[in-house]
This record gives structure tokens, sequence and C-alpha cells, in this order.
């Protein structure tokens, strides 16, 4: 069944965002792997973009359709140059270009951060989906992708579940990281995140 023009730029906005995370990610923490991914969501959306010229076309009726839809074709020609950004910085990582240090002080000064932490065994977070861990909820920190052994997870949803040695990398603030690293190395409990956390909040 077709998409339709919404449903369309939903996903490319959802894709371009982890495109951009991932983008991030990637210089900072030199993994051409996900840099690699980066490169594979270019290409489908600039496949979405076409999709959504396709549609226009075949929408467009009057004159006053087609304004109409000019604006939602900027819009997708606005995201996949966001795409094609992201995927500039993904290059760089593929060209083994090392970051400079300054890069690493902004990412770590900026509003939201990425980190990177391991699972370890004694944490309750291990066997636990996303959706019942409500992390994003709980800590303000949003896994964007999941290294798992030597694959790779991109944009978990609700239904992912976390695994011992899942490295996890997660965008959020300062103190949401700080909590997030606690959870994944079993210093703090869920229930103790709940009643202290969130009460000083």
């Amino acid at each position: 069944m077709p998409k339709s023009i919404k449903d369309i730029l939903i996903e490319m906005k959802n894709m371009s965002e982890l495109m951009v995370d991932l983008a991030y990610s990637a210089l900072l923490f030199n993994s051409k792997d996900a840099a690699e991914e980066v490169k594979k969501l270019e290409n489908k959306i600039n496949r979405l973009n076409y999709e959504i010229k396709k549609e226009s076309l075949l929408a467009a009726r009057t004159v006053e359709d087609a304004e109409k839809l000019t604006a939602l074709l900027e819009v997708g020609e606005a995201t996949e140059t966001i795409a094609d950004s992201a995927k500039d910085i993904a290059d760089l990582v593929l060209k083994g270009i090392k970051p400079h240090p300054v890069f690493k002080m902004v990412m770590e000064e900026s509003d939201e951060m990425i980190i990177r932490v391991k699972i370890c065994e004694s944490s309750e977070l291990v066997d636990n989906s996303l959706g019942e861990l409500l992390l994003a909820t709980r800590t303000g920190m949003t896994v964007i992708a999941i290294r798992r052994n030597e694959s790779w997870i991109y944009g978990p949803d609700k239904n992912t579940i976390l695994d011992v040695d899942d490295t996890l990398i997660a965008k959020g603030n300062e103190t949401g990281a700080n909590i997030l690293n606690k959870l994944a190395s079993g210093e703090i409990k869920l229930e103790d995140l709940e009643y202290n956390e969130i009460a000083e909040t």
C-alpha cells in the first residue's frame, strides 16, 4: 500500500534526526560502523524524497493543489539537505580524519550531550525493554543506538530488550547522563531513581 505524503515526511523527519545524532556519535567515538549506517540512511532519505515528488505530481489536480504541495516539496528538499550534511560528517570518519579536541569540548559543553555506556551484569536494565524501563522519562536520556557484540541496533524502539554487555549510545543532558551511567553499572536501582532522583527534580 502506497504511503501518503504525510507518512513519508514523518519518516524522513525521524530518519534525518537519527542521522544527525549518529553522525556526531560516529565522529565523537570514531565509529566507522555508525558512519556507514549514516550513509545507508542518506540513501533511504533520497528515495523517500523521490517518493514525495512522485506522490505530489499524482495528487495535484489544480493550480491551487500545486501551490500547496510546493511547500511540502520544499520541506522534503530541506530534510534531504540535512541528511546530506550528516553524511558529510560521517564521511570524515570513513576518511580516517580524527576529530579536533575542540569538537569534544563543544559536545561536552552543549545543552545535549552524547554518551556511551556499557551495561553490567548487576544492572537492572538487563532483560528489560526500553518501553518497560521508561529511560527517556526517568533519566532524560534517549537511546539512539545499541552495540551488541559485533552488531548494531540503530533507532531502537520501546520493544527493544537490553542485554548484558550492551553498549548504549544515548543523548541527553549531563544530569541524565550521570543517572544512566549509574543504572548501567548497577550503582543505583530503578526504585532508587523513582523515589530519590525524581523527588529532587
